[in-house]
């Protein structure tokens, strides 16, 4: 007989996994304790979500800011033909080197 184990993350969690995960929590912290761990993290996520959210409107106003203080107005400039030169063309230029001698001194 074969059984197939599903993940948690990919088959979600069930009715079943939800009572064992909740059993668990009364076992480690008290059925006194679970009202204040919840309510204590309730406001964590209040705390959390206001702050990411205060983040994100001062960003905005930031890029906006930006975005007015960079804009800028296009102006028309009048096209002048480009400027066109010969090519600069020199003579090659010869160099001598001093020739040595590979007889012996006496």
């Amino acid at each position: 007989m074969t059984s197939t184990i599903t993940p948690l993350l990919i088959g979600g969690l069930g009715g079943m996994e939800l009572l064992i995960i909740l059993a668990v929590l009364v076992l480690l912290f008290g059925a006194s304790k679970l009202p204040e761990l919840a309510r204590g993290s309730g406001q964590a996520l209040k705390i959390f979500k206001a702050e990411t959210k205060g983040l994100i409107d001062s960003d905005d106003k930031h890029d906006d800011k930006h975005r007015a203080a960079t804009t800028v107005e296009p102006t028309t400039q009048a096209v002048s033909d480009p400027i066109v030169s010969e090519p600069i063309v020199s003579e090659p230029v010869v160099v001598e080197t001093p020739r040595q001698h590979d007889a012996p001194r006496a």
